[in-house]
C-alpha cells in the first residue's frame, strides 16, 4: 500500500488529514506503523509535570465518603451532593487523576493512576478552574493538578468578577476542569500512533473524573462547544513564556462539573470576553522540561492541527434507548465492594490465566453498563452529548452457558440493522437465550475464536486468555461528515470511556481488564466482514482471571496513606 508523505498532507482539508493519518498509522501483519522500534532511554520523559514558581497546595486526604458502595454510583440523584471545599476537591481527583501505588522491580520503581495510559507514559494533564475555597485561595484560580504531591498548583489568580462572568450560565458551586496531552510522552515510544493512544487516554481520564464526580453526588457535563484556542486560553496553554525550552501541552476540552440536575441546553458555551479575561490575569510558574532530546514525527502534528476542535455542539436525544430495567433485567442494587477499592484497586493485567471462565449474568451487567439508558441518560454516559458510535465486536471465549464465538453489542439500538449491513451476510445475529430483553447482544458466529482474538491484537495471547475480549467499531466516515475532523478526537474519547467502564466492572467483579491499543486494524475489519472505510475499529479490551507477577513490590502511593 502507497502511503501518503508528510508533505502530501500539508495541502489536504483536514478530513483528509484524518484519514490519511488514520491509514497511515494502521498497524498490518507486514508492517507495524512507524515508530523508532526500540526504546530510546536517553530520551524517556518525565511522568510529572511541574510549573517551577506556581505555589503548591497540598490537598488533605478526605475520610469521609469512602464506604460509598461502588453500585452507587450509577444510581442517579442518590446522594446528597458535597459542598464544594478542599476536602471534595481533594477526592475528586484523588479519584479522578491521582496515583494509586508505587510498583518496584528490582532498582526500578514507577507509579500507578487512577487513570490508566497507554504504556504506563501518561500524556493528559488535569487542570481545575476553582472559586475562593477555604484552604486552597482567598481568590478563585486557574489550578494544575500535581499528581505525585496530590496538590494543585496555582496556575493563576482570577478576579471575582471574571469568575462570576465565566460561570453565569452555570449553578452555584460549580467549577471547570480541563485535560491536556503531552504528546511526546506517547511518541516517544509508540511513534506516529502516539496520537491515537492519547486520545484513548483523554478518554479514560475523562471516565474517571465522571466516576470521581458521581461519588460526591455530582455531574459532569463536556463542553464540547468550547473550542481548542480557548482551552489553550483558560488553562494557559498558550502562554509562549511559560513554556521556554519545555514541552507544550495540546488543549483536548474542558468539562464542567455542578452540584445538581443541569439542563444543558441552556449554557453550553462560554463567554468570549470572559475567557479573554482569565487569559489576562495574574499567572504564575514555567513548565519543567521533560526531555533534553526529543524525535520528531510531524504527522502528529498535522492530525492534532486537523482535529482542532471549532466547537462541535452535539445534542443528541435517547428516547429510543432503553429503560434499567430492560438492560439489567432487575436494577443492580447491590455488589461486593466500595467505590474507592473499585476506583483506587484497577489495575491493568499483563496477561490472563486462559482457565477462568465467568457467569452470563456478569457478562451482561458488564455490557449492559455500557449502553445509555433513555432515563438521563445512565452515568458515565451523560457526560456526552452525543449518542454512542462506539460498538463492540466481541470474541467470546468463557462466559457459562454462553456459547463461544462472535458477538457484536450495538451500542445504539437504532444502529443494530446498519451494522447488519456492513457485516457479513451469513451472520447468524441472534439474540442469546439468558440476554435481558433490552441490550442488544448478537451471536454472529459460534466457535473458538482465542487464536483469532490473539492473532488480529498483535499476536498477544492476553486477548485469547482472558473470557472475552472485544474490538471498539466506530461510526468513522459517519461522524467526520457529521461533524467534523475534530471527533476523530472525540470518537477515541468515547473508545476510552467504555474502556474505563470495563476495568471498573471487572474490578467490582473480582477479575481484570486491560486495554490493548496494538492491533492489526485491517484484519479485525475483515474478521466481521467490515469491508467499507466507514466503520474502523478503534480500540481493543479484554477481560479475564489475572495472572499477578509475585517478583513485583507495591507501596502505597502517599506515605500518609500508610497509617490507613
Amino acid at each position: 500500500m502507497q502511503m501518503k508523505t508528510d508533505r502530501d498532507t500539508l495541502d489536504l482539508p483536514a478530513e483528509q488529514v484524518v484519514v490519511a493519518y488514520h491509514e497511515r498509522t494502521k498497524h498490518h501483519y507486514h508492517r507495524y506503523a512507524a515508530a523508532l522500534g526500540y526504546m530510546d532511554w536517553a530520551k524517556q520523559p518525565d511522568p510529572f509535570r511541574r510549573y517551577d514558581g506556581a505555589p503548591l497546595v497540598r490537598l488533605p486526604f478526605p475520610h469521609s465518603g469512602r464506604a460509598l458502595p461502588y453500585w452507587q454510583l450509577f444510581i442517579a440523584d442518590n446522594m446528597v451532593p458535597a459542598p464544594l471545599s478542599a476536602d471534595s476537591i481533594s477526592l475528586f481527583f484523588r479519584y479522578g487523576l491521582s496515583l494509586t501505588a508505587w510498583k518496584r522491580f528490582e532498582e526500578t520503581t514507577w507509579p500507578l493512576r487512577a487513570n490508566p495510559s497507554s504504556g504506563n507514559l501518561h500524556p493528559t494533564e488535569g487542570y481545575a478552574l476553582l472559586p475562593s475555597l477555604d484552604g486552597l485561595h482567598n481568590l478563585p484560580g486557574v489550578y494544575h493538578y500535581a499528581s505525585k504531591e496530590h496538590g494543585l498548583e496555582r496556575r493563576a489568580d482570577l478576579d471575582p468578577l471574571v469568575w462570576a462572568a465565566l460561570t453565569t450560565a452555570f449553578p452555584e458551586g460549580s467549577f471547570l476542569v480541563g485535560l491536556s496531552s503531552i504528546l511526546w510522552r506517547e511518541a516517544w515510544k509508540y511513534g506516529e500512533r502516539a496520537f491515537r493512544y492519547c486520545q484513548h487516554d483523554v478518554g479514560h481520564a475523562l471516565g474517571t473524573m465522571r466516576v470521581a464526580a458521581a461519588a460526591l453526588g455530582w455531574k459532569l457535563h463536556l463542553l464540547d462547544r468550547v473550542v481548542s484556542s480557548a482551552v489553550s486560553q483558560l488553562l494557559g496553554l498558550d502562554r509562549e513564556t511559560d513554556y521556554t525550552g519545555a514541552e507544550r501541552e495540546h488543549p483536548e476540552l474542558v468539562a464542567l462539573v455542578v452540584r445538581e440536575t443541569w439542563a444543558r441546553d441552556g449554557g453550553l458555551c462560554l463567554s468570549k470576553a470572559a475567557i479573554s479575561q482569565v487569559a489576562t490575569s495574574r499567572w504564575y510558574g514555567t513548565a519543567n522540561v521533560l526531555s533534553r532530546e526529543h524525535v520528531d514525527w510531524p504527522i502528529i502534528d498535522q492530525v492534532a492541527a486537523a482535529t482542532t476542535n471549532l466547537g462541535i455542539g452535539a445534542n443528541e436525544e435517547f428516547s429510543g434507548f432503553p429503560s434499567e430495567e430492560q438492560l439489567f433485567g432487575a436494577p443492580v442494587r447491590s455488589g461486593a465492594f466500595t467505590a474507592e477499592k473499585v476506583i483506587l484497586g484497577r489495575r491493568s493485567a499483563v496477561s490472563m490465566d486462559a482457565s477462568t471462565s465467568i457467569p452470563a449474568a456478569t457478562f451482561f451487567r458488564m455490557l449492559a453498563r455500557l449502553v445509555p439508558t433513555r432515563d438521563g441518560p445512565s452515568m458515565p454516559w451523560d457526560a456526552l452529548p452525543w449518542r454512542p458510535r462506539i460498538h463492540l465486536g466481541l470474541f467470546v471465549h468463557r462466559v457459562d452457558d454462553l456459547p463461544p464465538g462472535l458477538y457484536i453489542l450495538a451500542r445504539d439500538p437504532e444502529k443494530v440493522e446498519v451494522l447488519r449491513q456492513a457485516m457479513r451476510p451469513e451472520f447468524l445475529w441472534q439474540r442469546p437465550s439468558s440476554c435481558p430483553p433490552g441490550l442488544p447482544l448478537y451471536l454472529l458466529k459460534e466457535g473458538d475464536c482465542r487464536t483469532l482474538a490473539a492473532s488480529v491484537s498483535c499476536g498477544q495471547d492476553i486477548a485469547g486468555d482472558g473470557a472475552f475480549s472485544l474490538g471498539m467499531i466506530a461510526e468513522y466516515m459517519d461522524s467526520l461528515v457529521s461533524y467534523g475532523a475534530s471527533f476523530y478526537r472525540n470518537l477515541f474519547w468515547e473508545a476510552g470511556l467504555v474502556g474505563q467502564v470495563l476495568y471498573l466492572e471487572a474490578e467490582e467483579a473480582g477479575i481484570r481488564a486491560t486495554g490493548i491499543g496494538c492491533y492489526f486494524d485491517d484484519p479485525v475489519h475483515e474478521v466481521f466482514g467490515i469491508s467499507s472505510r466507514d466503520w474502523q475499529s478503534f480500540y481493543h479490551f479484554t477481560v479475564g482471571g489475572p495472572v499477578e507477577d509475585s517478583r513485583l513490590n507495591t507501596s502505597p502511593a502517599y506515605n500518609s496513606e500508610e497509617a490507613r
